[in-house]
């Protein structure tokens, strides 16, 4: 496995994050515990997860799934980079108005408790916001992660979805306090979602923000599964979008079997390709999964291979303005 520095920090992170986004849902905990030792035996040692996970009236399931592994001790987690997530809903009659999707140090303060309790562990390593909150003030939101951080119950802050201007605002903000900002954003990044090339992708390198990539198979759509025969589990509208990109898909198909390599490992390999991406997220349901998916590290895309996939997929070919000016 190969490890980076998260952003800025000196925090080493491995290539590969795992996204337990499917624990509790598609994957029981027994396959959990399984494939998060496996991620631990291959050198994955960065785990992302979220408190909404579980989803609806199950949020929180995910985390402590988590948490019970935890809980086995053998080293689990000592040897985990954690970072799960404050902003969703988690469905606590006890905050009222105050649990609506959004940020605020009152959010921050009870929901890091809560993580904190069903995960089993005293500290977050990297505490995102899962979204962006324009109506909440950087002051407000600064003064609650530093208290976090002080305490120490979380060692770094991310952010996720965030566009680049709100990345340089809350940079500015956390300069103006002393304070180190964000070392992550977790944002949506794969061959067939290329905008974030335009200004996010060298806002974050600009600012020494590790970019971390969810979706990077774009829902399975890269995956190598989008043109096999359709068993009746499709919804309309991904046969429709699959009908649209049919002609990109095979296109893709072909390429990977000249490269003797799956199309998953191959769009994975792409987006670690980028050099302001940290590790994209992988989010196995099985341990043949995580499996597959180790092989995107090892494999290295030439010029060639490179220009074929911009050719299949094109991006907006420049960083903002360049991209639509000069």
């Amino acid at each position: 496995m190969e490890f980076r520095s998260l952003g800025r920090s000196g925090m080493k992170v491995s290539r590969l994050c795992l996204g337990t986004m499917n624990f509790g849902v598609d994957t029981d905990e027994k396959d959990a515990f399984r494939i998060m030792d496996m991620a631990l035996e291959a050198g994955i040692n960065f785990f992302d997860t979220a408190n909404v996970y579980g989803w609806g009236e199950n949020a929180g399931r995910t985390e402590e799934i988590i948490g019970r592994w935890f809980k086995q001790g053998g080293g689990r987690r000592e040897r985990v980079i954690l970072g799960t997530k404050v902003y969703g809903e988690m469905s606590d009659k006890a905050d009222g108005p105050n649990d609506v999707a959004g940020l605020s140090a009152y959010k921050i303060r009870r929901h890091l408790e809560g993580s904190l309790r069903r995960l089993q562990t005293d500290h977050i390593e990297l505490y995102q916001m899962h979204h962006v909150d324009r109506s909440a003030s950087w002051e407000e939101l600064w003064e609650a992660f530093e208290v976090a951080a002080h305490q120490g119950k979380i060692g770094y802050v991310g952010s996720s979805n965030f566009a680049g201007w709100d990345l340089a605002l809350a940079q500015s903000a956390a300069k103006s306090r002393h304070f180190f900002g964000l070392v992550s954003e977790q944002h949506k990044y794969s061959l067939l979602c290329r905008l974030p090339e335009l200004e996010v992708l060298p806002a974050a390198e600009h600012l020494g923000i590790g970019v971390i990539a969810w979706s990077p198979l774009d829902g399975g759509m890269l995956g190598g599964s989008a043109l096999k025969s359709d068993r009746g589990t499709r919804t309309s509208h991904q046969k429709e979008r699959i009908e649209s990109l049919r002609p990109q898909l095979e296109a893709f198909s072909a390429l990977c079997k000249e490269l003797g390599e799956s199309e998953a490992n191959v769009a994975l390999a792409w987006t670690l390709h980028n050099p302001a991406l940290t590790a994209p997220i992988i989010g196995p349901r099985t341990t043949d999964q995580l499996e597959d998916a180790l092989r995107a590290v090892e494999i290295k895309l030439d010029g060639a291979a490179l220009q074929k996939l911009d050719e299949i997929f094109p991006g907006p070919g420049a960083e903002a303005p360049r991209a639509y000016a000069w």
